[in-house]
């Protein structure tokens, strides 16, 4: 797998599609890469089922975020601002300037501050299941609770809730191989490193009065039974981005691309099909 060195910390990642992306690569090789951010406790294993719907077309880059899948494990605090200079790293590495950035709860998060920190190297956003407001008290007591109990006694005893905030109802009723599986996938993580990604989510700051800067086109997708950041932060983020817009995804929790990947796939390819549209209208014109 492919690792970039940056601020002592490796980075993994992967590349699909890439032939797409270079010169020679005809109509294909207009299309815009597509970066991928990951859920918090996961890695860029979560996007197994958008890769094969994404990777005939498009450029696609999928980063695992430090401290999680194949990247450093971690004994230092980071903020969201280092995952998106540990992601511009891997970009420069490819000699992307610019892409679409897609992400799911942190990786959300870190996609609307590349946006705004580095709008140069943004082309678009998609964004799953996220918050661009700071962390709520209420949250911020669980997630320290859960924090502490994981810090004695490691993740399994917190398997179900864990599994209850992830995973949609309809999910853990009618899938639960595929909760099954991320149960032990979340029993496998490196609780340090975890608990660093944690206070990093808590101590986030509030972009809610800086959307209305972000000018990309942007999507902004939720599992309607999202029970960690239910609808209402997406509607919120939908409301304040220009232009953006918003799909609710039936059946689906926090890890919507995951449990929903049809509906999901078609609606990230309506969207990017759309800009493409509109790029050539543009250079048409």
């Amino acid at each position: 797998m492919p690792q970039v060195e940056h601020r002592g910390v490796t980075i993994a990642f992967e590349e699909h599609g890439g032939e797409h992306g270079r010169e020679g690569g005809g109509e294909q090789s207009q299309r815009l890469p597509i970066v991928l951010g990951h859920s918090f406790l996961c890695s860029g294993e979560m996007w197994r089922e958008q890769l094969p719907a994404l990777a005939g077309d498009y450029r696609v880059v999928n980063v695992d975020f430090r401290g999680h899948g194949r990247s450093s494990q971690l004994d230092e605090p980071f903020t969201l601002y280092d995952a998106v200079a540990d992601v511009i790293a891997v970009l420069d590495e490819l000699g992307i300037q610019q892409a679409v950035w897609c992400g799911l709860s942190i990786g959300g998060m870190v996609a609307l501050r590349a946006a705004l920190e580095h709008p140069e190297r943004v082309a678009g956003l998609i964004l799953f299941d996220t918050d661009a407001g700071p962390e709520t008290l209420a949250h911020k007591l669980k997630y320290r609770a859960m924090g502490a109990c994981a810090r004695r006694f490691g993740l399994r005893p917190l398997l179900p809730s864990v599994a209850r905030l992830m995973f949609a109802a309809t999910t853990r009723r009618e899938n639960p191989a595929l909760v099954d599986e991320w149960k032990q996938r979340f029993a496998d993580i490196h609780v340090p490193s975890a608990l660093l990604g944690l206070d990093a989510l808590i101590k986030r700051d509030s972009l809610l009065e800086r959307l209305a800067e972000i000018e990309v086109p942007s999507l902004v997708i939720v599992g309607e039974e999202d029970r960690s950041l239910p609808v209402p932060f997406s509607q919120r983020i939908h409301e304040r981005l220009p232009g953006s817009s918003l799909e609710i995804i039936p059946g689906a929790g926090h890890l919507s691309a995951l449990e929903q990947p049809a509906r999901v796939n078609e609606v990230i390819r309506e969207f990017l099909a759309a800009q493409a549209t509109s790029a050539d209208d543009g250079r048409d014109a």
